[in-house]
């Protein structure tokens, strides 16, 4: 299989290749547009802010190839983000993949919200072998309401989006590739999409 791991400037590259190391697959590591297009898998990983993140797509024409993707896509917190219409963060328009607004939690929790939380309301084969309740490990000011694309949630100040899918696109709030064994398995369960 060629999994291809999108190099933008803003992503959690090495995490997520140790991650799909101890699976025992190898990533290609690149912003070449044919490999991309190429591969049978695509994860499009983000650490960071959404305007300066959204630039450097743009600046390396990955805005205008991320969309036309046919393979499974998966994008991971920050990259799940920029999946979206528009964020908040910096007032970024984003790839528009998925119809939903990012926006910021309130100063009534506190921000970001870092560290172990739950996720229910599973709806995708992503999520095989997960039970509801199961937890994720999150680092994020900004999140994904409720929509007709969500495929999992979370709670935190109030429902959201922790997960999202549309057609061959999937996005994750939380850190798979920090999430022990259980995001272990939903990493497992892209690859044999």
């Amino acid at each position: 299989m060629k999994l291809v791991i999108i190099d933008y400037g803003a992503g959690n590259v090495q995490s997520v290749l140790f991650a799909l190391e101890r699976l025992g697959f190898k990533g290609i590591v690149t912003n070449d547009w044919n490999t991309i297009k190429t591969a049978n898998k695509v994860i499009f990983p983000g650490v960071g802010e959404a305007s300066s993140a959204m630039k450097m797509l743009v600046d390396s024409g990955l805005d205008v190839l991320i969309p036309t993707l046919k393979q499974p896509v998966l994008g991971i917190c920050l990259g799940m983000q920029l999946m979206c219409k528009h964020s908040e963060e910096g007032n970024t328009k984003g790839l528009g993949i998925f119809d939903v607004n990012v926006v910021k939690f309130s100063n009534q929790v506190k921000v970001p919200q870092m560290g172990w939380n739950t996720i229910y309301n599973l709806k995708s084969p992503l999520f095989e072998g997960i039970k509801k309740n199961e937890f994720m490990y999150l680092v994020h000011s900004y999140y994904a309401p409720l929509s007709v694309n969500t495929i999992a949630t979370t709670n935190y100040e109030y429902e959201y989006s922790t997960a999202l899918q549309r057609d061959n696109f999937f996005g994750v709030q939380f850190h798979p590739e920090k999430s022990g064994i259980f995001g272990e398995q939903i990493l497992k369960n892209f690859l044999n999409l």
